[in-house]
């Protein structure tokens, strides 16, 4: 090859060469500028535009007569921005803040994982002498802040701990089912009202747009404030609980374990729900120390149960109405039909006890006096003249067995039917079973707030109302309040029969021989039924559920003490001084003093025996 050739082969290769690199170049300065000017450009401003969260006011919960039950203040946190933070002023911040330098660092890795543009909380509830340091030694500090964020404080006079919930900062879990609104370091509603009313009580973010240097030091607003938005404070709730009387009842339940649920009959509204052992709200309301949780989730008294709704137990004796109202309304009975109680009842080769000889017995004394033996005879009446899947039916219609649709966590109970014995003991199991749940043994259960529905079903004569705790919401925003819809369903059941039902809870309570005396208020016409469910794990639980006034009920109650003994003798007076503060003394202030009176009475009339 000639020499001319070679030279130019050369240049024809250095030409292409050149032209590829210019091509390149080319191609890359087009990328920049147009086809990912819109990434770049955002993440030039990220580096020179901050964020910065102005937290709405949680709404604020108050009772019935507008106490407040629980209220914010405000608290200062640490925060942290990634981008912006050198991390070898870890050790010295640890040090500052009084925190493990690996928790420190954790935190901030999962912040970094979500945005390292986004501030992250390190430190909660920071005192006074810390803020003013770091605030003080801010240009030492680049990237760190410190916000002003919402903290709860409940009222002292009641704790509500198992319906109110609390607010705790939001998990991993949380933040990936959140469409959006979350963060790591935000707080979040947990358990109770707190976590139903979720959206409504945390309101909308607002946020400000700063200008910061390479020091992450504030230069001024961004496009003059243009962009900034203002924060809309949470919605206020309006509970249908009314204090004086919750604090009656968690008083009543001192060093008992049990449930009060208290619902007015006419609307299904929740005037009380107490239970004990409970805990105090405000060890949730800031950093709450390990062994203090370790210590309530261990505690075999189970404090962080909420008996009230979640407690599954048998009905006893309560349970009777649910088939006397079956055989009525069906006709297998009338009011006239009677049973012969002699004290025991022999089914097979088993024998079972009535607490005393009724003789001759008809629905509403047997109510009155509790004859398991009557209730015995009519559980083999109804399942031979109509199947005992009628007291399934009238179980169900009251109710039980599935959940009451309250607006917090609850359990459905359980209600056996005829195939359910059939899985569990075979085709020929025996009939001694409806024995059993005849008087509310056996494998039935209820919660304490659907005994409060039952009976506050049978004392307005048949309607079932959703029950609820939440009356209304308010929306400080636009000055507007929203009631919660009231829900009422009338049941398939003849005024007649729930009558002769009421007429046997009044002769319960009001005539001699009744097991629940002890439910009198001087004054008021009280009406209710004890019970005593038996319980294989220790003494029997003590049920009452009552109304007042008979004529015009404006309370329905259900009171269960584990371990509690005789219904009537432990938990009917319980239910009169609940009645008595309801109706007769709601605008006296729950004092000591008064107190002292009410468990007096309480005591005098524990003293009687009643057998159920």
């Amino acid at each position: 090859m000639s020499i001319e050739l070679k030279e130019q082969h050369r240049y024809n290769l250095s030409l292409i060469v050149i032209s590829l690199v210019f091509l390149v170049f080319t191609y890359r300065l087009v990328e920049l500028q147009l086809l990912s000017a819109e990434e770049y450009g955002t993440k030039s401003k990220k580096n020179s535009i901050r964020r910065v969260v102005k937290e709405p006011g949680r709404g604020t919960i108050y009772d019935r007569n507008k106490n407040i039950l629980v209220d914010t203040r405000p608290a200062f946190s640490l925060y942290v921005t990634p981008n912006d933070f050198d991390e070898k002023l870890i050790p010295v911040l640890s040090k500052i803040l009084e925190i493990d330098t690996l928790v420190f660092k954790e935190r901030l890795n999962k912040g970094k994982r979500y945005s390292i543009f986004n501030p992250v909380k390190i430190k909660k509830e920071i005192d006074q002498k810390t803020l003013a340091f770091i605030e003080e030694n801010q240009d030492k500090f680049p990237g760190v802040e410190i916000l002003p964020e919402p903290k709860r404080t409940y009222t002292p006079l009641a704790r509500m701990s198992h319906f109110l919930g609390y607010v705790k900062e939001i998990s991993d879990e949380q933040i990936g089912k959140d469409s959006g609104y979350y963060v790591p370091g935000d707080y979040i509603g947990q358990q109770g009202l707190e976590s139903t009313y979720e959206k409504l009580l945390r309101g909308i973010k607002g946020y400000n747009y700063i200008l910061v240097d390479s020091k992450g030091r504030k230069i001024g607003k961004y496009d003059n404030g243009n962009m900034d938005s203002q924060p809309v404070d949470g919605m206020d709730l309006n509970l249908s609980i009314d204090l004086n009387l919750q604090i009656l009842a968690e008083t009543l339940l001192t060093d008992k374990k049990g449930a009060i649920v208290a619902i007015d009959p006419s609307n299904g509204e929740i005037l009380a729900m107490a239970c004990k052992p409970d805990y105090d709200l405000s060890l949730f309301s800031g950093v709450t120390p390990i062994d203090v949780w370790q210590s309530l989730n261990e505690d075999p008294s189970k404090p962080l149960f909420n008996r009230a709704t979640l407690g599954e137990y048998p009905p006893g004796s309560i349970f009777k109405m649910v088939l006397a109202t079956a055989a009525l309304q069906e006709g297998v009975i009338d009011e006239n039909w009677t049973a012969s109680c002699g004290g025991a009842f022999s089914y097979g080769d088993k024998v079972f006890k009535c607490t005393h000889v009724h003789g001759t017995i008809n629905v509403t004394r047997a109510i009155h006096q509790s004859c398991n033996i009557f209730f015995y005879n009519l559980m083999l009446k109804l399942n031979k003249e109509k199947g005992w899947s009628f007291w399934n039916k009238y179980a169900w219609m009251y109710g039980f067995g599935k959940r009451t649709g309250i607006d917090i966590v609850e359990r459905p109970g359980f209600i056996p039917t005829e195939s359910w014995y059939d899985k569990v003991y075979g085709k020929n199991w025996g009939k001694g079973f409806l024995i059993s749940l005849a008087i509310g043994q056996g494998e039935v259960s209820i919660t304490p707030l659907q005994a409060a529905c039952y009976c506050s079903t049978i004392a307005n004569n048949g309607t079932y109302y959703k029950p609820h705790l939440v009356h209304s919401y308010f929306d400080k925003h636009s000055n507007t309040e929203t009631l919660v819809p009231i829900e009422g369903k009338k049941l398939d059941i003849s005024p007649r029969v729930l009558n002769i039902i009421r007429h046997g809870m009044y002769l319960a309570v009001n005539a001699p021989g009744g097991t629940g005396l002890a439910a009198q208020v001087p004054g008021i016409v009280v009406a209710g039924k004890t019970g005593t469910a038996q319980n294989p794990h220790g003494k029997n639980h003590a049920w009452f559920i009552g109304f007042a006034p008979f004529d015009n009920p404006k309370i329905a109650v259900a009171i269960i003490i584990e371990n509690g003994g005789f219904g009537g003798t432990t938990s009917a007076p319980i239910a009169s001084a609940l009645i008595k503060q309801y109706l007769l003394n709601k605008d006296k202030k729950i004092n000591n003093d008064f107190i002292m009176e009410a468990q007096k009475e309480i005591n005098t009339k524990s003293t009687t025996e009643t057998g159920d």
